[in-house]
């Protein structure tokens, strides 16, 4: 096998990828989050996307036929093959391919959640640490253009709000509302916060399957940050919103239609002012002011950027530039599945009547 040298990155039993090599990458599973990390990989100009795995094999090769890679069946089959994968399986598996992978020193971005509890999400952030291989989490939110546009305000929250309803999606079966669609709420509220939780209070309701399928939580930081989120796979359509409470402004944000305002408060002093000397004339009539007016409001500059592409080139940067870091790292991906735990634990001590 060739030599593949650069800046650190490794490949294949810890062989390293030059600079204008390709990652030659794959998937292992080959459902709805697989093909689009197949898709992406295959349009990466940095990836060569080698093959796709799943159980079924005839999911897997037509997924393969489309991106013009190989098809398989077992993950071992593509172990001498790849400098890196992405797991996009059921999230009873990670643990044990992430074992897999890590143990040959292969770099693997891992779907959301990292892992099926935090016992094992604990496991594969120690392999990552005895392997010094890199992991990432697909918290592909995170690399949202709207989260991008956030992050680059350096905002210091006092509250968070969050919404993400939609209808039953007859998907992730194997966990509940919290691990399916709240944590990727979870993973941005930490990244914002930036403090250790002090209390959980949560509820949730499963109507259809074993897990919950609602569920409300209120997240108490100890830098006195709070955020309250909510989450559903039963409303009749589908919401993602972000309210941001701040000392410098106010956000609110449609992960969806990727827009969102912001209300700065520093330009608005002259307006305090000016409200309090037509209240102290006291004949002023308020009806015949429009309170957006007053404001200081900005469309926040968004770049439509697709998320999973972003948080792919961020993983496939760190694979061969140590220096580098993936967007969502394993501890983080470990800090949201302790937080999601928590909100669980939070559930189960709710009392009813």
């Amino acid at each position: 096998m060739a030599l593949r040298a650069g800046n650190g990155g490794m490949g294949v039993n810890g062989e390293q990828i030059m600079d204008d090599t390709k990652i030659r990458t794959a998937v292992i599973g080959a459902g709805k989050m697989g093909s689009i990390h197949a898709k992406v990989y295959s349009q990466l100009p940095n990836s060569e996307l080698v093959g796709v795995v799943d159980t079924d094999g005839d999911r897997a090769g037509k997924l393969a036929e489309q991106y013009g890679c190989e098809a398989f069946t077992d993950p071992n089959d593509v172990l001498e093959k790849v400098d890196a994968v992405t797991v996009a399986t059921p999230t009873v598996t990670h643990l044990q391919l992430a074992k897999l992978f890590l143990k040959q020193r292969i770099p693997v971005l891992i779907e959301k959640p990292l892992a099926a509890s935090v016992r094992e999400g604990r496991k594969v952030v120690a392999m990552a640490k005895r392997y010094d291989t890199v992991v990432a989490v697909g918290h592909s939110e995170r690399c949202n253009p709207v989260v991008q546009a956030m992050k680059r305000l350096s905002i210091e929250p006092k509250f968070i709000e969050t919404q993400r309803v939609s209808p039953y999606p007859f998907r992730s079966t194997d966990i509940g509302v919290v691990l399916d669609v709240m944590i990727h709420d979870i993973d941005i509220i930490l990244s914002l916060a930036a403090s250790k939780i002090k209390r959980v209070d949560a509820v949730g309701v499963s109507v259809i399957e074993g897990g919950e399928d609602i569920c409300n939580a209120r997240i108490a930081f100890e830098n006195g940050c709070i955020a309250n989120i909510t989450a559903s796979r039963l409303a009749l359509k589908t919401e993602r919103r972000v309210r941001v409470f701040t000392r410098q402004a106010y956000l609110s944000v449609d992960y969806l239609k990727k827009s969102g305002i912001v209300i700065k408060t520093a330009p608005n002093t002259n307006v305090v002012e000016w409200i309090k000397e037509q209240r102290e004339k006291g004949d002023f009539d308020w009806t015949s002011v429009n309170w957006p007016d007053l404001l200081h409001i900005e469309q926040l500059q968004i770049d439509d950027k697709e998320p999973v592409r972003l948080q792919q080139e961020a993983f496939l940067r760190a694979v061969k530039d140590r220096s580098f870091q993936p967007e969502v790292s394993a501890e983080e991906g470990l800090a949201a599945l302790k937080c999601a735990q928590k909100i669980l634990n939070a559930v189960k001590r709710h009392k009813w009547d």
